[in-house]
């Protein structure tokens, strides 16, 4: 929900440098770390939904600060994607997932694309500058009396939010 991780511990994840290579958290680059929090975050929504997730992580790249100054920090700065977290059940997902595997492979390739089109600068800001965001399913205590500046698919944006 764009706030839950932790990385302390070193995981190995599919897809280092080259498809078919193991390697660790620490040793991904910053495009393969966006494309696993797209897919742990957005791999259910349409490609709008996907790079919404990027452009918040972008965002807060820019911002920097508290949340870091890099793609990779900023994804997994603890607390923050939950897709991330220890106990998350997405993160043995992202631990193995590989564009050679036919079941995830596809979806994980575009996430790839938009993480990569990120990375260039190349993706156009869809959440108009949001920092936060959640599901339409949840309500975060941070979103108390906040309107947020966009919806797209299953989540809402928030630019307001300090």
């Amino acid at each position: 929900d764009g706030d839950g991780n932790r990385c302390s511990r070193t995981s190995l994840v599919g897809m280092g440098n080259h498809p078919n290579e193991w390697s660790p958290v620490g040793q991904m680059t910053d495009a393969e770390v966006l494309a696993r929090t797209i897919y742990g975050e957005a791999r259910g929504e349409p490609i709008e939904g996907m790079a919404a997730i990027a452009s918040v992580v972008m965002n807060r790249v820019v911002k920097g600060g508290w949340w870091g100054n890099s793609i990779s920090k900023v994804c997994l700065k603890p607390g923050q994607f939950s897709c991330w977290n220890d106990d998350d059940p997405n993160r043995p997902l992202l631990e193995r997932i590989s564009i050679n595997d036919p079941l995830v492979g596809p979806v994980y390739a575009q996430c790839l694309a938009i993480a990569t089109m990120a990375v260039m600068s190349l993706l156009k800001d869809n959440t108009q500058g949001s920092y936060h965001y959640h599901t339409l399913s949840s309500k975060p205590w941070w979103v108390e009396n906040r309107v947020p500046s966009v919806t797209i698919g299953g989540h809402r944006f928030y630019n307001t939010v300090k």
